[in-house]
């Protein structure tokens, strides 16, 4: 092939190899042009097409994301790779004084892109050393995998982080999140609950408020008191590790609002860990556990029987002989063997005198009583740990009579301090919740007895602790009442001696209530300090009084060492006393 250059750029070329060739000038002006223009056509269709496979590609595009949606790919749940997930901040958890419960703290988790990790095996050694509750295995799989993602370890220490960034392996990496933090710890754990590695609420108010505390950022406000909280905790604690007990369940309620303002069960659980819980630890005693709450019932009884007009705080009852009913015998813990009124009755706590109560009430009566305390149906509160009541089907006589002294029939500690408020309280059942109320959204609540009735109810609750089973819960200057219980446990269908649950519930003060108070203990074991006994009595009534010695002060409420706060009961039992001689001497 010739050489040629070109001599003006203008189209004229010279041959250079060909020396006979004359300096002539070929002259290709027409058909450069002519190329030109062929060229600039081709470049204009080139473009034009360029820009019709860009419009094609954006307006699918759009219809893919915009209109369409995404769309499940045919690969399978292993093959996709996984992406950190978008959190929004968690609103706060506060209690009734605006204490944090559960907040929300940014931290950095780590994942890996095992396609850029040189040498998995050694990355696997070390992140095992780093992370030992990882499996060096299960990490080498994870790392050796042909994903573009994969988690390694969610919500780490600042501790692990520095030592994982300190390695500087190619293909880890740290994604910043938040996680659920709860600065009190166990305190008030079953209440507040728990929520996943992803914040999504999983128990207690997490749970039940899960979206409410995703999307409003206003803290959500309980009716908890954190210092009443560590009270009851504290003083439960100290009595199951007395009594060597295996569990125990407490309630601090308001009697005039409903308000929950401690719940405790033990043991308990950190939120922050969850997992690491055992099944008893996270079991919510006091709201999901159900028992027969003995001699506490008592106090129901009585109350059906003064309301339904069947009894007078100056009646009695014939308590000299057993109850046979069929194969079964009523008898009471200590006999008397006499007339007791029936004040004496619930001094007393005689089964036999409180039977004859809820005989003449009827099971009808009693039945319809119960339900309307809320007894024979699930609590009605914003967490979903509430357990459901055990009760007779059919209910015969013969579980009237073991109904109204505690036994036949379980229910929760907190249906039962509700059940308690409406005796205090002038006789309204309040609807208990677990959320602060403001002062002008207190429900009226739905009468359950008459005025008059509350009024006794106060009175016989006073006399208990001041002559009867309660002695040990009387808190001088605060005015408690209350009644005891002890029921053995259930096991296969038969009660286990020696297996009980022991418990007390109180109100104070009784002159103008405010606040009821239940403490039960599961399985309790006798000391030589209370002579090998494990009652309510001996057992949950001296929680109860230092409770109430410890928290009343906070809560703005003052010994009352008032002469005649107690004229009126004791007045009611010297009178129903002398009635009860007058009997004793008639049947002589």
């Amino acid at each position: 092939m010739s050489d040629w250059r070109d001599d003006n750029q203008q189209g004229r070329l010279t041959n250079l190899n060909n020396p006979k060739t004359p300096k002539s000038v070929i002259t290709l002006d027409g058909r450069l042009r002519q190329a030109l223009e062929v060229g600039r056509t081709r470049l204009i269709v080139s473009g034009a097409l360029m820009a019709m496979a860009f419009m094609v590609i954006s307006i699918r595009l759009v219809d893919l994301t915009l209109l369409q949606g995404p769309k499940t790919s045919n690969k399978t749940v292993q093959e996709i790779d996984e992406a950190p997930p978008v959190q929004t901040t968690r609103a706060d958890i506060v209690d009734r004084n605006g204490i944090v419960l559960a907040t929300t703290l940014p931290t950095a988790s780590l994942y890996a892109e095992p396609r850029k990790i040189p040498n998995p095996e050694a990355a696997a050694r070390v992140l095992a050393d780093i992370l030992p509750e990882l499996s060096q295995d299960k990490l080498l799989k994870k790392l050796s995998s042909n994903r573009g993602f994969i988690w390694i370890k969610r919500n780490l220490t600042p501790r692990q982080q520095y030592a994982i960034n300190n390695l500087g392996i190619p293909g880890l990496e740290f994604e910043q999140e938040q996680r659920r933090f709860y600065p009190h710890g166990n305190l008030g754990a079953h209440v507040i609950g728990f929520t996943n590695v992803d914040n999504k609420g999983l128990a207690g108010i997490e749970r039940s408020f899960d979206r409410v505390l995703r999307e409003n950022p206003e803290p959500i406000q309980l009716s908890l008191d954190l210092r009443v909280q560590h009270i009851l905790r504290e003083e439960m604690a100290r009595s199951m590790k007395e009594f060597s007990a295996i569990g125990a369940a407490g309630i601090v309620m308001d009697a005039n609002t409903g308000e929950i303002v401690s719940s405790v069960s033990l043991p308990s659980f950190d939120p922050s860990n969850p997992g690491m819980a055992s099944d008893d630890a996270r079991f919510n005693r006091a709201t999901l556990g159900i028992y027969e709450m003995g001699s506490t019932f008592k106090l129901l009884t009585s109350a059906m029987a003064l309301d339904e007009g069947v009894a007078s705080v100056y009646d009695g009852y014939d308590v000299s002989k057993p109850i046979r009913v069929s194969r079964f015998t009523i008898n009471d813990y200590t006999p008397l063997k006499r007339w007791l009124s029936v004040p004496e009755i619930l001094i007393y706590s005689s089964n036999i005198g409180t039977v004859q109560m809820a005989m003449e009430v009827g099971t009808e009566g009693q039945r319809k009583y119960l339900s309307n305390f809320g007894l024979l149906r699930p609590a009605s509160v914003e967490i979903s740990e509430v357990g459901t009541p055990l009760v007779p089907s059919p209910w015969r006589e013969i579980n009237t009579m073991t109904i109204s002294y505690g036994h036949g029939i379980a229910v929760s500690p907190l249906q039962l301090s509700s059940a308690i408020s409406s005796l205090v309280n002038g006789g309204t059942l309040k609807p208990a919740t677990f959320i602060k109320r403001a002062e002008d959204d207190i429900p009226l609540g739905r009468r359950i007895l008459s005025e008059k009735t509350s009024d006794y109810m106060r009175d016989l609750m006073r006399l208990v602790v001041l002559h009867g089973s309660g002695k040990n819960a009387n808190a001088k200057g605060y005015l408690v009442g209350g009644k005891t219980g002890t029921a053995d446990k259930l096991r296969g269908g038969r009660y286990v001696k020696n297996s009980r649950v022991s418990s007390f519930v109180a109100a104070f003060p009784m002159n103008n209530p405010r606040y009821v108070v239940y403490v039960m203990v599961d399985e309790p074991k006798g000391t030589k300090k209370t002579y090998g006994f494990a009652t309510g009595g001996w057992v949950a009534a001296p929680v109860v009084k230092r409770v109430v010695e410890r928290m009343a002060p906070l809560m703005g409420i003052e010994p009352a060492y008032i002469e005649d706060a107690d004229t009126v009961g004791n007045t009611i039992l010297k009178k129903a006393k002398a009635r009860m001689e007058g009997r004793k001497v008639a049947a002589r």
